[in-house]
């Protein structure tokens, strides 16, 4: 990123909460978090009921802005910017909020419409995921938006009343709710979306979801199994899980519903309301399965004022490898891209075979080795690997991250235990992640024998009983355990010669 961004403070006033994120930009040109915090307003029960929001409303609502102004100003945000959705909307005294917040806060805050903040949610919910067409829907406290999108932009885009804590305050008003509750709410929902035309979804579209109640069922079901990957961001959830998590909230009264693990406390009166509306629009468009996305509307204000366009999911896979890697001292760039050469060049000659999947893990795995030098050199693979599983790498899929990661562990001398990796990779990754790891300790082991500087030109002779790989420019080398492992996994002695 060559322009200056002078670090900003987004706040997202919503029907159920509130939240502010100040952010800055990285050395590779993302969007990095400096502080945030979030509050509950539950604005949308006051506007459904009277058409306006309460003194106590209006009072809870100041007092958590006054506090996103204090987090804004102590993160060093030169500019707060404050958008407003679908309660502020529908508020009768919605603009006498706004004024008291200008006059006592020094706020300026916009109400935005349907199709703003549809544009907005698509921006915010794709950049980080490597998705190129389909829907995207955004469930709020008061409204559901559902966006058709194609190459990563904005097509069309339907705003609808059926938002989470506006369903359940509407329809589910017992404790537990009724089954006749549950089936009215659904009928009501799905009634509203097939009225509007919402498309199924074609071959090779995707079914992107954001929004507080997607991300805390998305929660649910990565503690209800042996999970890998703690964020959500990227999560797939299925539509079965899904409904199972809904059947299960939904039998529960409140006060059990709350000690569900995953779920935030304020939520528990309206997931059920969310989690129902979320499965019907599954079935109206013909969706297997979601794809979490753990960004939206905040940061697709933000990822405006920074870039004009969407970038292309090529360009934030480069810029959140590269800003993963410059946050650690132990990487040098040169060394990381000559060792990703060596390892394209080992993999093409010794592993034909390997598909573009495991090919791009391993060139990103060599690239990102390195990182794991700032934590502790001789242990460094295991902590490369736990970096790279605990960060955010926007553009790639949890299974990417996986095998990643897996590469790294493994390049250290450990076997690979898919198993430590269930659901993401099973039984059958093992073998091409053996082969990629071996290469890639390999791989490391030539790069860092070479003199600084220029490319390091690496050849393979494949024969029947030793595979013959030389560099030209290798200082010395002897074989050591890694070629009796090499040996194990492709079934010939390692001879390196210059």
């Amino acid at each position: 990123m060559k322009r200056a961004f002078a670090p900003v403070a987004i706040i997202d006033i919503g029907s159920n909460s509130g939240r502010v994120v100040a952010y800055g930009v990285d050395t590779g040109g993302r969007l990095r978090i400096l502080a945030g915090t979030r509050a509950a307003l539950r604005l949308v029960s006051d506007v459904d009921d009277t058409h306006a929001l309460s003194r106590e409303a209006l009072e809870r609502a100041l007092e958590a802005l006054r506090d996103f102004r204090a987090i804004a100003l102590g993160a060093g945000a030169r500019r707060i910017r404050a958008v407003a959705t679908a309660a502020m909307r529908d508020a009768a005294n919605g603009p006498a909020l706004i004024a008291r917040i200008r006059k006592e806060l020094r706020i300026d805050v916009e109400i935005i419409d349907g199709d703003q903040e549809a544009e907005y949610g698509v921006r915010g919910a794709l950049r980080g995921l490597p998705v190129e067409r389909g829907l995207l829907f955004d469930l709020g406290g008061g409204s559901m938006q559902v966006s058709l999108f194609r190459e990563r932009r904005l097509v069309r885009a339907w705003s609808f009343p059926l938002g989470a804590l506006r369903l359940s305050h509407h329809f589910l008003t017992s404790d537990p709710p009724r089954a006749a509750q549950l089936r009215h709410l659904a009928k009501h929902a799905r009634t509203v979306l097939e009225d509007a035309g919402v498309p199924t979804l074609r071959r090779g579209e995707t079914l992107v979801g954001t929004g507080g109640s997607v991300r805390n069922i998305a929660k649910i079901d990565q503690r209800s199994r042996r999970y890998p990957i703690a964020r959500v961001h990227g999560y797939v959830l299925a539509r079965r899980r899904l409904k199972d998590i809904a059947a299960l909230l939904a039998h529960r009264r409140l006060r059990k519903r709350e000690e569900v693990p995953g779920l935030s406390g304020e939520r528990g009166d309206s997931i059920v309301g969310g989690a129902l509306a979320i499965a019907t629009l599954m079935e109206v468009v013909g969706a297997s399965e979601i794809l979490v996305a753990g960004q939206g509307v905040r940061e697709g204000v933000a990822g405006s004022l920074l870039s004009p366009r969407l970038p292309s999911i090529a360009e934030v896979r480069e810029s959140t490898i590269v800003s993963l890697a410059s946050r650690f001292d132990g990487w040098k760039r040169d060394p990381a891209l000559r060792r990703a050469a060596v390892a394209d060049a080992l993999l093409a000659a010794l592993d034909p075979q390997a598909g573009p999947e495991i090919q791009d893990a391993l060139r990103q795995s060599a690239r990102l080795l390195d990182i794991g030098r700032s934590i502790d050199f001789f242990d460094r693979h295991r902590h490369a690997a736990e970096i790279t599983v605990a960060t955010e790498l926007d553009g790639f899929t949890h299974r990417e991250i996986a095998l990643m990661a897996a590469i790294m562990h493994a390049a250290g001398g450990e076997k690979v235990r898919a198993a430590e990796w269930t659901p993401l990779l099973d039984e059958a990754d093992e073998p091409a992640l053996e082969r990629a790891a071996v290469i890639l300790a390999l791989a490391d082991d030539l790069e860092e024998r070479c003199p600084r500087g220029g490319t390091v030109a690496v050849r393979c002779r494949v024969r029947k009983r030793h595979i013959q790989v030389s560099v030209p420019r290798l200082l010395g080398w002897r074989p050591r355990s890694l070629a009796a492992r090499f040996q194990r996994v492709f079934g010939r002695e390692l001879v390196v010669a210059r």
